[in-house]
């Protein structure tokens, strides 16, 4: 059972073959505190076994990472999106939702900045009144998701400082990050009073947090830690072999 300083959260979906009650004791026996990346319909479901939906999402659109606050003509779709998932996710506790950048598509950056701190600007007094936090995803462009705009720290940074909001910040994905920039640790300590959240994957191949993969995932634990993180970090990582034994190893690395 964890004991150290960090709330250890996982996401549903690379763990979709085991059946969701078991998915969640499991998971809840192991010392992890919530369950991300989960549509309303599930919220309550996890508060059964002891745990809380760490990140909701708002919508199962297809083209959700893709479609982002970087074009405004989508701006009237994801606030509407928002403006009904953030009542509901402050009645189940759930103390993020999720948003994304969007795909580039040949847009500046300065002017993608510009939209989405406009967007992002008229949805955060909404996230105040009710204690949500809408988490923008860095994500990475280089392998698995090309033309993401939002590919970069600085980028996000630029972002949620024009919002100039606490109730608009970053999800840093530990794994993206690393393909796209590397230098973890040291920008997690620079950017910590942006980030809201956390996903962790081995690089390459988002596969388990083990010798396999080229970042210590202990030390980067232990650095955010260290900035007296109250966050959520979620592992969110493809298991090659046993998904649970798999896990529980990325719980105790991560346990600092």
């Amino acid at each position: 059972m964890p004991s150290g300083r960090l709330k250890q959260s996982v996401s549903r979906w690379p763990f979709a073959n085991v059946p969701f009650d078991r998915f969640c004791q499991e998971a809840a026996t192991m010392g992890i505190r919530a369950i991300d990346l989960l549509r309303p319909k599930d919220w309550e479901r996890v508060r059964a076994h002891g745990l809380v939906c760490s990140m909701g999402e708002p919508t199962d659109r297809q083209d959700f990472i893709a479609t982002g606050f970087n074009d405004r003509t989508h701006h009237p779709m994801l606030l509407a999106e928002l403006e009904e998932t953030i009542p509901l996710a402050a009645r189940h506790n759930v103390p993020n939702v999720i948003a994304m950048f969007g795909n580039r598509e040949g847009r500046r950056d300065g002017e993608s900045i510009a939209a989405c701190v406009e967007g992002l600007r008229e949805i955060a007094p909404l996230a105040t009144e009710h204690g949500v936090t809408v988490c923008v995803e860095l994500l990475n462009s280089k392998v698995d998701h090309q033309d993401y705009q939002g590919d970069r720290t600085w980028f996000g940074i630029e972002v949620i400082d024009g919002v100039e909001s606490p109730h608009v910040k970053l999800l840093y994905d530990i794994y993206h990050m690393q393909i796209m920039e590397g230098d973890v640790i040291r920008t997690i300590r620079d950017t910590i009073q942006h980030i809201a959240h956390f996903h962790t994957g081995g690089v390459p191949g988002r596969h388990e947090l083990d010798e396999s993969q080229e970042l210590n995932y202990r030390a980067v634990a232990t650095a955010i830690a260290d900035q007296g993180f109250q966050g959520y970090l979620a592992h969110e990582f493809n298991p090659t072999g046993d998904p649970m034994a798999a896990l529980r190893q990325a719980v105790e690395t991560c346990d600092v």
